[in-house]
């Protein structure tokens, strides 16, 4: 177990949520990678060292992705919180075959129950706040699991890194 003030999470939409769907050749969504390496870097330099990602379709594999690539600038580790086995058997091929890389590239696997029920999902997102200092969330306002989670972040007194999926005019 990582020592809380050290790690950091993530939350985000998937790609039904985002406004380019799951091509990652968009350039809105590069531009959104681009800013999340920003924020992970920075938290890096700030002393975190652990992540969790829950490995969700969308931006959890971004950040995953990205936090494994920082590895190799800082001694940081990566942690699945997978909130059950079954959580990619029926996405796209092609994203099921990333989701696999990217899970055993991980440093730590947390699968969190045996079987999928409805509220698996928010028992991922409530282990990966209780287990960490900082949320990083790619969030606009839209209803939903990364919504609550912001919300439960803040009640935690977590601090939280919003980051909108699409940069609005005049926004750096």
């Amino acid at each position: 177990m990582r020592a809380r003030q050290i790690s950091c999470c993530f939350s985000g939409y998937r790609p039904d949520k985002l406004p380019w769907g799951g091509n990652e050749d968009d350039p809105r969504c590069r531009a959104l990678q681009e800013r999340l390496r920003q924020v992970i870097d920075a938290a890096c330099a700030e002393g975190y060292r652990h992540f969790i990602c829950g490995m969700a379709d969308g931006v959890d594999l971004y950040c995953c992705r990205i936090v494994q690539e920082l590895r190799r600038v800082y001694p940081i580790t990566v942690e699945a919180a997978v909130p059950c086995p079954q959580q990619a058997d029926h996405w796209p091929s092609a994203r099921r075959t990333q989701y696999k890389i990217l899970l055993a590239n991980c440093d730590q696997v947390t699968v969190l129950q045996p079987s999928y029920d409805r509220r698996c999902m928010m028992r991922r997102n409530r282990y990966m706040v209780d287990h960490a200092a900082m949320l990083i969330a790619v969030f606009d306002g839209q209803p939903g699991g990364t919504c609550r989670t912001v919300e439960y972040a803040m009640e935690q007194g977590l601090d939280v890194a919003i980051i909108p999926p699409v940069m609005q005019e005049g926004d750096k």
